[in-house]
């Protein structure tokens, strides 16, 4: 993190495609003493251009994003703006998406369920150059872990899938189609056809409709 001169405050980026979250954290950070939010985006292309202009010490980002995918976003941060340490404010507590934001690159994760006072000392954490977990994710990362301890030679649905057909396969489960998936993250439908036909070899599903029932209930087992 680069060093601040004394009274500087540390900039933090915003962002979600939600309009009222983004306000939400705005005046939270605002708030704060030696915080302030320099800039927002609610897509993954806006983002990168503003955050490269910017260049902020944290950047606040959702893993549902228009038209694209925060993981996305997470890894070309990482390649092209190092500097800016990212933590992740997601809507939902599935451990497998933590897991794979910290392998992208982000340096924390939490809810947006979460207190308010948690996400400031989630981004004081993160600009002091730690790790921020929320509790429940680090539980639930641990009960994942220790499960496949017990049964080492079973993989698990997002052992098995990429990053692209992970988010394919719970939107299926969500109920979307796959022109309605293939509009909400910005890649042609004939790409989503063959991410459904790899998700299917790799599971071991011989149908469309088995591939949809198995969707749906991964999605329950993990609400």
């Amino acid at each position: 993190m680069p060093n601040n001169k004394p009274g500087q405050k540390r900039r933090v980026f915003l962002v979600d495609d939600h309009p009222l979250v983004r306000e939400w954290l705005t005046n939270l950070i605002n708030q704060q003493a030696e915080l302030a939010v320099c800039g927002e985006a609610e897509s993954r292309p806006d983002a990168l251009q503003q955050i490269a202009a910017l260049k902020p010490e944290v950047a606040v980002i959702d893993i549902a994003l228009k038209g694209s995918s925060g993981l996305e976003l997470i890894k070309d941060l990482a390649q092209l703006q190092p500097e800016t340490a990212v933590l992740v404010l997601s809507m939902n507590d599935e451990s497998h998406y933590a897991e794979r934001a910290l392998r992208a690159g982000a340096k924390g994760y939490m809810m947006k369920r979460d207190t308010t006072r948690n996400v400031i000392i989630a981004l004081r954490n993160i600009l002091e150059g730690k790790l921020y977990i929320s509790e429940s994710i680090a539980t639930a990362i641990a009960a994942r872990y220790a499960g496949a301890r017990r049964e080492p030679n079973s993989l698990s649905v997002q052992d098995q899938l990429s990053d692209r057909e992970l988010e394919v396969f719970q939107m299926l489960g969500l109920g979307r189609g796959t022109r309605q998936i293939a509009e909400s993250i910005g890649i042609s439908l004939k790409t989503v056809q063959a991410y459904c036909a790899r998700i299917k070899e790799k599971l071991g599903l011989s149908s469309a409709t088995e591939l949809l029932r198995e969707a749906v209930r991964w999605n329950e087992r993990a609400e």
